[in-house]
């Protein structure tokens, strides 16, 4: 396997705080890498890591082959990185931008103009390039970060949250963009809390509590078995009001989990599980339109049942 990306058993400590527990995984060269968790998990600080911007208590990092430790001035001229929040200076252009950066990285005034003229032409920010950074929209202020990311031509693209409060439209866009990359080789490794966008990625990882919980393509880690355990399985529940039927619902024997999706509730049910009783609540809620039907868990499924799952063995 051709890594881009290879960390084994990552830690970090500060003081009696395990920030980042022997976290270990894989990122192929080209591929699409999400890397999720709630807040507080370690996930800034393994991306930081890997950045080459913080040094591990113990465990390794490289990235293009490279161990991060030891060569980091080397790192940062192979990766490019995009924060969450737009960074970049809103009274300069879009060009004056982009130019600014590639001095940053030290480019010529040659290489320095046609990598430019490059991006403005993948990116479509040709038509803005003498518009000031500040007057742009969320999606365009992104691109334009993602070009200041990309203008020194890196291996690998750190991308956080990078469709944090842009709209649907230029999310979709975006993400576009960012599949015509890997084809183009660029590995990406993106944080986000969006499921959706998690679905998008060739292989997902989930930190809590500092311990990496899930490693896999979004297909594996559905098919978990300790997502759904034997007898165990997943239905979809229509009916007309699904938040007045959720608590009734959830106090039935057989129901594991239960959550609002939309119109409709998710829910996992054990082998004891029989549907006649559950109509027969339903129906005495004065509930209509009852429908049941078998699902798939989505990676919301799988990321809420394991950080409830390590959250009482953290407990215990």
């Amino acid at each position: 396997m051709d890594l881009a990306i290879d960390v084994s058993e990552l830690t970090r400590r500060f003081g009696d705080l395990t920030a980042v527990d022997h976290v270990s995984f894989g990122v192929e060269r080209g591929a699409i890498f999400g890397f999720l968790g709630p807040n507080g998990s370690g996930k800034s600080t393994v991306v930081r890591m890997i950045c080459g911007l913080l040094a591990p208590t113990s465990g390794r990092a490289e990235l293009d082959g490279l161990d991060v430790a030891k060569e980091p001035l080397e790192i940062r001229r192979r990766l490019g990185y995009m924060s969450q929040r737009f960074s970049l200076y809103p009274d300069l252009t879009v060009l004056e931008n982009l130019r600014f950066f590639a001095r940053i990285y030290g480019l010529e005034r040659t290489v320095r103009e046609r990598r430019i003229d490059e991006l403005s032409e993948l990116l479509g920010l040709r038509p803005y390039l003498d518009r000031r950074a500040s007057v742009l929209s969320g999606g365009w202020k992104q691109r334009l970060a993602l070009g200041a990311a990309m203008v020194h031509e890196p291996k690998v693209l750190f991308l956080d949250e990078p469709t944090a409060g842009i709209d649907p439209v230029a999310r979709r866009d975006l993400w576009d963009l960012l599949f015509r990359l890997s084809g183009r080789g660029i590995t990406i490794f993106v944080t986000t809390h969006y499921m959706d966008e998690a679905e998008r990625c060739n292989r997902v990882a989930y930190i809590y509590l500092s311990k990496l919980l899930a490693l896999g393509t979004p297909s594996e880690l559905k098919a978990r078995s300790d997502v759904t355990p034997s007898g165990d399985r997943w239905l979809e529940l229509s009916c007309r009001s699904p938040t007045r039927a959720l608590a009734p619902i959830r106090a039935l024997p057989a129901v594991r989990d239960a959550t609002i999706f939309g119109e409709t509730l998710h829910l996992r049910v054990g082998s004891e599980w029989r549907e006649e009783a559950a109509r027969a609540l339903l129906a005495e809620l004065g509930e209509q339109g009852v429908g049941f039907r078998d699902v798939q868990p989505g990676l919301e499924d799988v990321f809420v049942t394991l950080t409830r799952t390590a959250a009482e063995a953290n407990r215990a």
